[in-house]
């Protein structure tokens, strides 16, 4: 026992001096812990609200339907089902919910920015989909003309945009048309985004013509770890993608979740805007900080990102991996990534993925910002020891350790 408390100790030491840049993480406020830490984590409740299969449930009913009332109404949605545990969920049950075996769906690709569970080697595959991909440019940029054209030759069940890597606004009007016409859904992964089109500074998908959104709820929206569905869709489509979820792919879905997740929307109802604003300006003002030191950031021409993200290519086989491991070794984490171009692998990719909304909630503004990619810089290539590196970013962390953009933080 006592060699587990210090381990989870230690973690938490290291972590709260460490400037995490990993892209699809964040943190929760104390308002949202104080939900997430309580009795309801101990229950269970299969089925949906007033429909349950258990008895001793007559609040969480009440909690999960003020929960998922909410999300339609922020999100002007006809559908919500809150139950997914993750995005990966969420993408099973809305995929399944909306085709079978041997159905044609676009993705966007790996090395594009798709999550892996729109792929062969994830949700899509295991659910026997045929998988191709839209058309993008080595800039991240969807060619929405040539996947238009794509959309009409190949007759997809649906098309699956957003992602894992996205820097900027997708081009949703403009595919919908040549959706239409073949009788194709659009299902948008807001996983990364989520926080920003909840704060309405991104582009609204439901509105712009997707017909589902799936989403986690821990990346630019800080709330507990899990997935949600939102949708304007046909009553019985919705319940198909309902059944999926349970007693499809999950059974209890974690209730302590529920009131958490409550509390981030109200939360981003409040202070999101200023958060989201903040999100964006450090993430620019990271990757043009960046660029200016001889690095290639992706996306030059547009601004480098619209997003939390910025994406760096090293030109290099192998080199994103290497970038990544070094960095942690100064206290700086954050991920490799494929992105599109040729000579790498997942494992050895020349990328990586930076997301600054974890900082952002922590208080880190502009100036930090270039002072993170100065320390990147050093790490990655320059001479300078990694030891005295490492105390700069431990030194930098120190006077950000407090959630803002939060209720309570006072």
């Amino acid at each position: 026992m006592n060699k587990m408390i210090s381990l989870v100790q230690e973690h938490d030491k290291w972590r709260s001096s460490c400037i995490n840049l990993i892209a699809s993480e964040n943190v929760m406020s104390p308002a949202c812990e104080k939900f997430y830490v309580s009795d309801l984590m101990h229950r269970y409740a299969e089925g949906t609200p007033f429909h349950r299969f258990y008895r001793g449930l007559k609040y969480v009913d009440e909690i999960e339907n003020l929960a998922q009332e909410e999300f339609k109404k922020h999100f002007n949605a006809n559908f919500a089902d809150i139950r997914p545990i993750s995005g990966t969920i969420a993408n099973f049950s809305a995929f399944s919910g909306i085709s079978e075996r041997g159905d044609k769906i676009l993705s966007l690709g790996i090395e594009n920015g798709s999550h892996v569970s729109h792929e062969k080697a994830g949700a899509a595959g295991f659910l026997g989909l045929d998988v191709d991909t839209l058309c993008y440019d080595n800039d991240l940029s969807m060619d929405a003309e040539k996947s238009a054209e794509k959309i009409l030759a190949v007759k997809p069940k649906f098309i699956v945009i957003g992602g894992s890597v996205i820097l900027f606004p997708q081009p949703i009007k403009e595919l919908k048309e040549a959706c239409d016409k073949v009788g194709a859904k659009i299902i948008y992964d807001a996983a990364h985004v989520f926080g920003l089109i909840a704060a309405g500074i991104f582009q609204d998908p439901l509105k712009e013509g997707a017909d589902i959104i799936t989403t986690s709820t821990h990346k630019t929206f800080p709330g507990p770890q899990g997935g949600l569905i939102l949708g304007n869709i046909e009553e019985q489509t919705a319940k198909t993608i309902q059944l999926r979820v349970f007693p499809g792919f999950s059974s209890n879905h974690h209730l302590h979740r529920i009131p958490a997740l409550y509390c981030a929307l109200r939360e981003m109802q409040e202070f999101g805007k200023d958060y989201a604003e903040q999100i964006v300006k450090n993430s620019q003002a990271l990757a043009r900080e960046l660029f200016d030191n001889g690095f290639k950031v992706l996306g030059e021409k547009k601004g480098f990102t619209q997003t939390h993200q910025a994406v760096v290519d090293f030109e290099k086989p192998g080199a994103g991996h290497e970038a990544a491991v070094k960095l942690e070794e100064a206290n700086i984490i954050l991920n490799k990534n494929m992105i599109p171009g040729p000579n790498q692998s997942p494992k050895m990719p020349r990328g990586i993925r930076i997301g600054v909304q974890e900082m952002t909630r922590f208080g880190m503004k502009e100036p930090e910002m270039k002072e993170i990619a100065r320390l990147i810089k050093e790490t990655v290539r320059d001479e300078r020891g990694i030891d005295e590196i490492k105390k700069d970013v431990i030194g930098l962390r120190s006077g950000f350790q407090a959630v803002q953009y939060c209720f309570g933080k006072d």
